[in-house]
């Protein structure tokens, strides 16, 4: 009698398990295709928000960037992706400062965490929406992001100057 009972529950139970795969499947059947047509569509082709494509270093029209070539950048880097190379120079001043020389990325490498980015103080480097990156030869997956020739942006400081308008003291109404 146990063993009768056991069966039809395991049968009812199967059953159910059954009809509800069958419910999933019947819902994605009639539920509207949203295939993208990626060769045909890449013009219109757009990624969401928070992809992060490569690594860039975005540029000015007078091809400035903001790297300073602190290098906190490559020191977050859990895989060694980058590789900031700087140097120091006096500048008119006498003082001496440091500036980017080359900033070489390894797109290849790259795990897109975003701690580079994240750890850059001056927001000097992003991620773009860039997606096709294969290529044959991995020597192309290397980047070189500071453009030849750039230099850094310099910031605009804006001295305020006190202007001392001293106003004539107001009068005191004459006592009577």
């Amino acid at each position: 009698m146990n063993e009768e009972k056991n069966y039809i529950q395991g049968l009812f139970g199967g059953l159910k398990t059954l009809g509800i795969g069958l419910k999933t499947t019947m819902r994605e059947f009639f539920t509207k295709k949203i295939t993208e047509q990626y060769p045909e569509n890449r013009s219109e082709l757009q990624m969401f928000d928070r992809f992060r494509g490569s690594l860039t270093m975005p540029h000015n029209e007078n091809n400035e960037h903001k790297c300073i070539g602190c290098g906190l950048c490559q020191m977050a880097c859990p895989n060694g992706t980058l590789n900031v190379t700087s140097e120091f120079y006096e500048d008119e001043d006498g003082k001496k400062k440091k500036r980017l020389v080359k900033y070489e990325y390894n797109l290849g490498a790259c795990m897109f965490c975003q701690l580079c980015t994240r750890a850059c103080p001056h927001d000097a480097i992003t991620f773009d929406q860039s997606f096709e990156n294969a290529v044959f030869d991995r020597s192309k997956l290397i980047k070189i992001l500071n453009h030849p020739g750039s230099k850094v942006q310099e910031k605009k400081v804006v001295k305020k100057e006190a202007v001392a308008t001293a106003a004539p003291p107001a009068a005191k109404p004459a006592e009577a």
